[in-house]
């Protein structure tokens, strides 16, 4: 019986480059598993709505668009101005990437404070029948998202001042800028289920 050194069974063949594509195509699938999951919950909306007979809380009207309206056109400049952010790194200009993600960053943190103040003036709650489960469930699942992109990008700055970190090429920040647009294409999706579709 022959035994294979772990470090030999690893090898590629001679001549091989090293890439992130498969580390990439890791992050796409994981990405296209998230989006079957928040499907789900949408689909689960449009049916509730649709046969629920008593569908908003008693003495609740319906949700104001403004404040959301806001908050929703700041997320999605966020990821056009995360895209410069990558150009800036692709330029090897390290200082102009900082400014710009971090600004990607504050747009980020604002979209979650917007969301936590209309929570705070919403007079339904979690337990407010279908709609308010259905509502907090829906938007408190993206905001983890939005929170987990903020924090992603903080590690992402926080590496670049690390002496040479991304020499070697720039996978980590190009996954958390693909991350941050997915949130941000969801967003509008439920945006539109939610807020005007009402």
């Amino acid at each position: 019986m022959t035994s294979v050194q772990p470090e030999r069974a690893l090898d590629h063949t001679p001549g091989h480059v090293k890439h992130d594509g498969h580390n990439m195509t890791g992050f796409v699938i994981f990405l296209l598993s998230e989006s079957v999951i928040f499907l789900a919950f949408f689909a689960g909306y449009a049916v509730l709505k649709l046969t629920t007979p008593q569908w908003l809380p008693d003495g609740f009207e319906g949700l104001q668009v403004r404040m959301p309206l806001i908050n929703t056109v700041v997320l999605v400049s966020s990821s056009f101005v995360a895209y410069f952010a990558e150009r800036y790194l692709h330029k090897r200009n390290l200082w102009g990437f900082r400014a710009v993600w971090l600004l990607t960053m504050a747009m980020g943190a604002y979209f979650v404070y917007g969301q936590a103040l209309e929570w705070s003036e919403l007079s339904f709650s979690l337990s407010s029948g279908v709609f308010g489960g259905m509502f907090y469930l829906l938007t408190g699942f993206h905001g983890l998202h939005v929170i987990t992109g903020v924090l992603l990008m903080g590690l992402m700055l926080a590496r670049s001042f690390r002496p040479g970190n991304y020499d070697k090429g720039e996978m980590g920040v190009a996954s958390v800028s693909l991350f941050w647009h997915f949130v941000d294409v969801i967003w509008i999706l439920l945006f539109v289920l939610i807020y005007v579709w009402q």
